[in-house]
């Protein structure tokens, strides 16, 4: 589709309208619009040797612009999308043999430059993150060039932390952490599942990373109040049925902990069963970090440590607790001998 100003907008439309309508008149066919950049980098060869020009100087994000910016932004000026509604409006009224397939486009049309125009929450939370990048930049990043420039050589972190991916509990946020102080693993109810090549890849790869090559000291698997995930294992049968894709399969990775829970609780109400099994989760994936062979060869060797915490962000609370490991000196059978003559006395 040409370049079409707000004068010729009517002709522009009518010749597309008109010819569609020729076409079909039981089906609709979406307007296409194609984004400025896009029509450029199509363009001939010589053509696509001109930088593109940038609408506004300033920084802007590295993703691409949504497809929804049409040309007409560009063309438009100072005049709003309800003149070119307007415009548009107009031209229906004079050409009625358009009927319904025309009128549904305009709807169609109306949509796109509103979007455009910005008056829809998608801009908003563009701008949300514009702005929150440059109060970053001009409070932390350009306050702190000698952080950033060591972090800009490697990383090497204390921590690796399990936290849950709930908004409320961002632990960046609530241990005050600063770039480069923590190796951050989030999911759904802060879980560590067992030792697993293939089912558990992911997460495995992140224990690897930060264990073996990071080198961090403590790995720490921060449990909250209010967990969604907890409260789905809690609830959830277990019986063969499923009702989510994916939600019951990861939860049942602390299962042992439900199971403990309702077995020593059996009588407390659901929501007092669910803030346990908030914290006994926490154990069963600490105890599922022992299955890692380099968590194990770590703790053995004293250059790691396992933590558990838990944030109340009701009460504004946090626990810490730490995992005792140790090994069992090897006996031999003149000390088993032994040991069972005691008894038996």
């Amino acid at each position: 589709m040409a370049h079409c100003s707000i004068s010729t907008i009517k002709s522009c439309f009518a010749s597309q309208l008109l010819t569609s309508t020729t076409t079909t008149t039981s089906t609709q066919s979406k307007v296409a619009f194609r984004p400025v950049a896009t029509a450029k980098l199509n363009s001939s060869s010589s053509a696509a040797t001109t930088p593109i020009s940038l609408i506004r100087n300033e920084p802007v994000f590295a993703a691409p612009a949504p497809i929804i910016h049409p040309l007409l932004k560009e063309d438009m000026g100072k005049d709003s999308y309800e003149e070119a509604i307007a415009a548009l409006g107009k031209l229906l009224s004079e050409n009625g043999e358009l009927g319904p397939v025309a009128a549904a486009r305009i709807d169609e049309i109306t949509a796109e430059l509103k979007t455009v125009d910005g008056s829809v929450s998608s801009s908003e939370s563009i701008e949300r993150l514009k702005t929150g990048f440059i109060h970053f930049k001009k409070e932390k990043y350009e306050q702190n060039p000698a952080l950033y420039g060591e972090l800009a050589k490697g990383q090497s972190p204390k921590f690796m932390v399990f936290a849950c991916s709930d908004s409320r509990v961002c632990p960046s946020h609530v241990l005050d952490f600063q770039p480069g102080e923590a190796f951050v693993v989030r999911n759904i109810a802060n879980m560590v599942p067992a030792y697993d090549k293939t089912k558990y890849s992911g997460v495995g790869a992140a224990i690897e990373y930060g264990v073996l090559h990071l080198k961090v000291q403590e790995i720490v698997v921060i449990g909250h109040s209010a967990c969604g995930g907890i409260k789905g294992l809690m609830s959830f049968p277990f019986d063969g049925t499923t009702s989510t894709d994916f939600i019951e399969d990861w939860v049942k990775i602390c299962l042992p902990a439900k199971a403990k829970i309702n077995a020593q609780h059996a009588e407390t109400p659901f929501g007092d069963k669910c803030v346990l099994c908030e914290k006994e989760a926490v154990n069963v994936s600490l105890g599922n970090l022992l299955s890692y062979p380099f968590v194990r060869e770590g703790l053995v060797n004293k250059t790691l440590a396992l933590k558990g915490g838990y944030y109340d962000f009701i009460k504004g609370s946090f626990e810490l607790w730490g995992l005792e490991f140790g090994l069992s000196p090897s006996l031999s059978v003149k000390d088993v001998a032994t040991i069972l003559h005691w008894k038996l006395l």
